[in-house]
Parts: C-alpha cells; structure tokens; sequence
C-alpha cells in the first residue's frame, strides 16, 4: 500500500451493492412455494461468465500477477468451496455469474434473484448502476416468461418482505479504512451507536414502505421502513437471523494489505425513487468519512436503538420521540436534523474530498428535512418512496369505502408498488408522468447496461471477461480472476488480482488491453 494512504486514517468512499428480489410463479403450486423455480428461471437468462469453470481441471501451476495497475498486492485467502453454481451446501450463493457488459454479478440468495452493481465512487453512480441492473432483471423476467407454460407468470418484486414474515436485503457496502472499521466494531463503542442512529433514523427518507407489521411486531396499519421488524441486534456478523443494525461481516475483497476494510449494511430497504438512493447511499457516505475523521456527534445516538428502529418506523406521522443516550428525546427528523448539521460543520473545517458530489448530497438532504420537517410531503412524493407509496394507499381508500388497511386489496397494492413488470408496477407510471424526480438520466442508466465504470476495478474485471473465451476463464471473484493461457512453456493458470478496488482503472489499465494479453515476461517465472 503507498506510503501516503498508509499515513491516512481515509480512504475513497467506494460503494456496492446487492438486492435481492421477491420471485414467485402464478399458476404454479408448491408446498414451499415457488421461489426456487422462480430464481433459476430468472438466472438462466442472463448471460454472464460462471464464477467457477466445473469443467476444467487443473493440472498445471498457478502463476499470480497483481502487477496489473494495483497497489496493494498479496494474495486474498478466499475459500471456493463448492462451485458457486450448485453447492447445496451455501444456498446463499448459488449459480453466480459476472457479467462481461458491466463488471457486475448476479446470483441466487436463498431461491431470490440478487442482483450486485459493479463497485461505484459515487451515490449518483450507484443509483444508475442498480437501475441498470434491474433493466436486467426485467429482460430475463421477459425471456422466462416466454418459456413458461400457458397459465402460468413469473412475478419479480422490488422490495424486501414478502408479508409473511420472510425478509429479504438489499445491502450496501463501503469502502472503510482499517483503523474505522475497528473503530465502530471494536474498540469505540459511541461509535458504533452513531452509525446505528444514522442508518435507524435515515429511515424517513430511505424506507420504502409497508402495510402492516411481521415477525411478531406490534400491529400496525402502515410504516415507514420494511427491514426494520426484522433488526433485532445492534451489531453482529449475521444477515438471515437476529438481523443487526450494524453488521460485523469482516469480507474485505481487497487483499491482505490490512489498511482496508469493508463495511457491509443490511439494514435498508430497496428504494426505486432516485432521490431516496441517491441519499440513502450519499449520506452513509459522508457520515462514514467523518467516522474516520473521528469526528462524531454523541449527542444525537439513540440509547435503546433496536427499540427505535420500530418506534420510528411504525409512526409515519414522523412524531415519535426516542430516548437519547445524553438524555432527552428526539425525532428521527430531530436526530437527522443534528447529523446534518454536524457534517455542514465538518465540511467547512475538513471538506469531504473521499465523497463525491458530497455538496450536492448535502443539499439534497437539507432540502429533504426541511420539507419533511415543515410538513410538506406532496413535494416529496416523487423523492421518497414511503411517502409515494402512502399516496397510492391513500387514494385506493378513498375510492373505495369498503377498504381498510387491514384489507387483502392494500396489501396486494403494498406489494405490486414494487413489481418489475413496467405495466403492473404502481411506480412506474408515476416515473413516465414525470412525478418521480429525474436525479439520473436515461444516458446514465444505459451507459452501466452496456460499460462497466471507468475509475474503479470494476472496469478491468469487464475488460478481461470480454478478451478471453469463456473455457479460458477458470474463477472470477470480486479481487481476482483465474484464467487459463497458452504460454512457451504450455497451457498454465494465471491469476490475476485485483486487491485494490481503487486500481485497475481505465486510465492504469487500458495500455495492457491494446496489446496482447500475456502473463509478466511471458513466462511461468513471474510471480507477485
């Protein structure tokens, strides 16, 4: 690792994500319904590289190589296990692929469709990358339905519970110094608390909304967040049980440098309005540049904070007030009001040079409280996804006097808010009216189905899917890739290791692509 990052506590905030999605089949009965049929017939429609060759055996030495425009080197101890495309053993897991269009993945989690973006630096970005990726989705939705038996539809849903109980993610990830990532995991427990505050009470503007309460939560008619029933921890290492607020996972996929860490975040729910992700990610962002700052305001941390996350979420009305470890209570518009007005703070003494657009970010959730705090949330009908969803409910019941909340037409309109198929979505109409605030542009969307980005390795892991044959391609992770070549010395393994998430960019690596790909010297000798 260079000299002059080791020095610093910051790192580029680069981001990831991977949602899963709600799929089941009509017309098709199942004892345990039919979500793994769903999943599978999602997936064989999409044509990406396998994360695993089954077919080739290896009998040669392994030659590794992270010379490839990286910094910071060392090989990345990452157990393969079974193959990724059958193992019975890690239903987490199952069939993935990468995709040569863009250096993005996609997998089955549990029987749901998941979807993960090429890794981003910006919340702009990450927003167009995860439109793209469900434009994706949409196109193998199509293409399964075409070979599904008359009367029978494969539905997918944008959201994350299921209305019985079953939750779902849809989780970020950030790029965290080592000395951070400690910080909030193990040796600063304020630290942590002020995380947890932030994600709980970003809620208001990052929930997408949901009729009626699970997993054994006091009953309610409508409520902010869908994930916030299911946290039951402050921070742990699991994300299908006891699901924390803050979670441990230590997966960096960035090598061994041990400078680097990466900060994964189940507790959001998936949000279509551009607003809403643009915000949800941009103001995790920042709010984790001034953690590694060490720069934090405890006087805004909610002392009982799995207790807050339903207090808040169950009251749209936006007025419930939670204890404060310092003592006194707050909203969670109070409690973003006060993280807002620390990183106003923080900027004029430090900036935030790690986020990008972090002034526009800024704006956008100081606009958005404002609005939310005055009351005034037909303007945010086409920012946030809750409020959105609350107008459509709102209207239904207006119409109809022999609806309630507790009636099956609400929820079946709860659920098809969300749904991918641009003509029964309740979302997708209010985008094509114009309703739903345009924060990226279609140009934007269309450039991350076809190119991966250009500044993060993301581009490199494209790029080598796209030059070598798919037989040539042996494993492809996120921080390497094996492949298979033809050398003086006969046919040998090559590894390629992309540890640096900020490395391997177009500008470090486009040079190596205008030539014949060969492994360093062009011999079995080299090795990093």
């Amino acid at each position: 690792m260079p000299p002059e990052l080791r020095r610093l506590r910051s790192v580029p905030k680069l981001v990831g994500a991977d949602f899963e999605l709600g799929n089941f089949i009509l017309g098709l009965e199942a004892r345990d319904g039919t979500g793994r049929e769903a999943s599978r017939a999602l997936l064989a429609e999409v044509d990406g590289v396998p994360a695993k060759n089954r077919s080739y055996r290896s009998s040669s030495s392994v030659v590794s190589y992270d010379g490839f425009g990286g910094e910071y080197g060392g090989a990345y101890g990452y157990g393969w296990g079974d193959w990724y495309g059958g193992s019975a053993r890690d239903p987490q897991d199952q069939g993935r692929v990468f995709l040569e269009s863009n250096g993005a993945s996609v997998y089955i989690d549990l029987d749901h469709l998941e979807c993960a973006v090429p890794e981003v630096l910006s919340a702009f970005d990450l927003a167009a990358a995860s439109a793209a990726m469900l434009r994706i989705a949409r196109e193998a939705q199509v293409r399964a339905n075409e070979k599904l038996p008359a009367g029978q539809s494969l539905q997918v849903l944008i959201n994350n519970s299921d209305s019985l109980s079953h939750s779902y993610g849809s989780h970020l990830n950030f790029l965290v110094s080592r000395a951070a990532w400690e910080d909030i995991l193990e040796r600063r427990p304020h630290f942590l608390q002020f995380l947890a505050t932030h994600q709980l009470s970003s809620m208001i503007y990052s929930g997408q909304g949901k009729v009626g309460s699970e997993n054994g939560r006091p009953d309610v008619n409508y409520q902010i967040s869908q994930r916030a029933d299911f946290l039951e921890t402050v921070a742990a290492t699991q994300t299908t049980f006891r699901r924390p607020i803050v979670n441990a996972r230590d997966e960096t996929l960035c090598g061994d440098s041990g400078e680097l860490a990466r900060l994964h975040c189940i507790s959001f729910d998936n949000t279509l309005c551009f607003g809403a992700s643009i915000l949800k990610v941009g103001a995790m962002q920042i709010v984790l540049a001034m953690i590694e700052a060490e720069d934090v305001d405890t006087r805004c941390s909610v002392d009982d904070l799995v207790g807050a996350a339903v207090a808040w979420s169950h009251d749209p009305s936006l007025e419930r007030r939670v204890r404060r470890v310092e003592g006194g209570e707050a909203t969670a518009i109070e409690t973003q009001q006060r993280i807002l007005e620390h990183a106003f703070a923080h900027r004029d003494r430090h900036g935030f040079e790690t986020v990008p657009r972090a002034d526009e970010i800024l704006a956008l959730w100081d606009d958005t409280l404002s609005r939310l705090a005055g009351g005034d949330r037909d303007a945010l009908a086409g920012r946030i996804d809750w409020i959105l969803k609350e107008r459509i409910l709102e209207r239904a019941l207006e119409q109809r006097d022999d609806l309630d909340w507790k009636s099956p037409e609400l929820k079946y309109l709860d659920q098809i808010y969300s749904s991918l198929d641009p003509e029964e979505g309740l979302f997708w109409p209010h985008l094509r009216s114009g309703l739903v605030e345009r924060w990226i542009s279609e140009e934007e969307i269309e450039r991350f189905l076809h190119e991966p980005p250009e500044n993060t390795r993301a581009w490199t892991r494209a790029m080598v899917l796209r030059r070598f044959e798919r037989h040539e391609i042996l494993k492809v992770d996120w921080d390497e890739i094996t492949i298979l070549l033809d050398t003086r010395t006969g046919r040998q393994e090559f590894t390629l290791r992309l540890d640096d998430p900020l490395g391997f960019t177009r500008a470090t690596s486009e040079a190596l692509f205008e030539r014949e790909t060969q492994t360093p010297e062009g011999d079995s000798n080299a090795n990093a």
